[in-house]
């Protein structure tokens, strides 16, 4: 078989292939914010760009979605989102996002408590230092998920 010919027919052949294959639809994720709040707004555009079908939510009564959902008071932040069955409270970065959707751990959500500076929707600075924390399912107190530090530049 000729070389062209060969590769015409392998083109071909992954084209059909690949008809049937879909790539997995966006996780939807649903912002909670007040609706005054610049950084919440940046935070829900970046998680935006990076591919997630966002529903931003104004309300005045942030103090009830996080009662509803069980956030600790110790670490509340900002906002609040929900993302498939994980909340994410205050300025979660998008790679701990990634992260949590991966590998799927025992949890009710990921929290970044107040409003560090440098934080995603905080100016998003390379020189940033703050914890992220995963809240377990069940009892047992929130517990160190990710350490932001200064990125190399």
């Amino acid at each position: 078989m000729h070389r062209r010919s060969f590769i015409a027919m392998a083109a071909s052949a992954l084209v059909f292939l690949g008809c049937g294959v879909r790539a997995a639809a966006p996780s939807k994720m649903t912002v909670y914010k007040d609706p005054n709040c610049g950084c919440c707004r940046e935070w829900s555009k970046a998680m935006a760009a990076a591919g997630f079908s966002v529903d931003v939510r104004d309300t005045d009564d942030l103090a009830a979605v996080k009662a509803r959902l069980g956030v600790p008071t110790a670490v509340e932040g900002c906002h609040t989102a929900i993302v498939e069955e994980y909340y994410l409270e205050g300025h979660v970065p998008l790679e701990a996002v990634q992260r949590l959707l991966r590998e799927r751990p025992p949890v009710r959500g990921l929290a970044v408590p107040g409003m560090p500076p440098g934080s995603l929707g905080m100016g998003d600075d390379p020189q940033a230092s703050y914890d992220v924390y995963a809240i377990p399912s069940g009892t047992g107190a929130p517990y160190l998920f990710m350490e932001i530090r200064p990125r190399k530049v």
